[in-house]
């Protein structure tokens, strides 16, 4: 008989509980869904939903059971959480979170990480503009990229086995990538879309009733704007320079585009259509053959 795993989820907001709902409905593993989070509200409302099956405020017991810790918090919580409860987690217990940055968690985690403890760096590469558990999906993750960045510290059949199970969540990629050149994608595929519908969206002159002339690409390029500011602060910041980087490769091409038409260059205009398009049918195929190898 398949032996159940003790699963501590730390913070139960979108992400935290959408974790929650998937590890409970996946028929892969028996599963024992433990939550802490400051709120009780929150953590009522899990026990309620049958989320977790129990729940606690501030650690008291669950870090003690847990075989495996998933941390859902900001990118400066996961580092006070590890410092401060460094002596409470399980001998061989698995720790991984869930944010957005590595290089710099990375780096500030490891030395703080007790031992007989190993921590698996991952982002799921799946989130939604509202935040807070209400708003937690058990189908948040179908058909996801999920990203880990492991460390020489890890161990190959802990690896596997994160990798199993974020499977059975739905997940439809895991992929393993360098933490440095985890941080230079996701400032270019995330971050800076981020600041695209930001700008996009501040842009607009105050006044007009821009609501009665959108259709779906501004719809669609603007949907992200709608952003939990403190979460994404953190973000930018710790990415700070591979985001700059990225919005400098954009400002090239937005001048590039914008010289075009001060200079009526229709043919040169066309040429960029054509070559966007080419790139946007590659990555379309790419995506295609990814999948399907899956």
């Amino acid at each position: 008989m398949q032996k159940t795993l003790n699963i501590a989820i730390v913070g139960l907001g979108v992400i935290g509980g959408s974790f929650a709902y998937g590890l409970k409905q996946q028929s892969d593993y028996p599963v024992h869904i433990m939550g802490i989070d400051h709120d009780a509200a929150t953590l009522k409302r899990a026990l309620d939903a049958g989320a977790i099956d129990e729940g606690e405020i501030v650690n008291n017991l669950i870090l003690k059971k847990a075989d495996i810790v998933l941390l859902t918090l900001y990118p400066s919580g996961v580092v006070d959480f590890v410092e401060t409860h460094r002596e409470e987690f399980k001998e061989g217990a698995i720790l991984t979170d869930t944010t957005g940055i590595k290089g710099d968690i990375v780096d500030e985690v490891l030395p703080i990480l007790p031992k007989g403890v190993d921590f698996i760096f991952g982002h799921p590469m799946a989130g939604k503009e509202s935040k807070g558990f209400a708003f937690a999906d058990a189908d948040s993750f179908k058909d996801a990229n999920y990203l880990l960045t492991p460390v020489e510290s890890n161990k190959e059949e802990n690896l596997d086995f994160i990798t199993d199970l974020l499977k059975s969540l739905s997940f439809k990629r895991v992929r393993r990538v360098e933490p440095q050149i985890h941080d230079e994608m996701i400032a270019y595929v995330s971050q800076l879309c981020h600041v695209i519908a930001v700008s996009l969206i501040n842009s607009d002159k105050t006044g007009r009733d821009t609501a009665d002339f959108i259709g779906d690409s501004y719809r669609e390029l603007t949907r992200i704007a709608k952003i939990n500011g403190e979460l994404w602060s953190e973000l930018f910041l710790y990415n700070k320079d591979e985001l700059l980087g990225a919005m400098d490769n954009f400002e090239q091409q937005f001048q590039r585009m914008r010289t075009t038409i001060e200079n009526e260059d229709e043919s040169g205009l066309i040429s960029l259509f054509e070559e966007s398009t080419a790139r946007r049918i590659d990555l379309e195929k790419s995506d295609s053959k990814l999948s399907n190898e899956r």
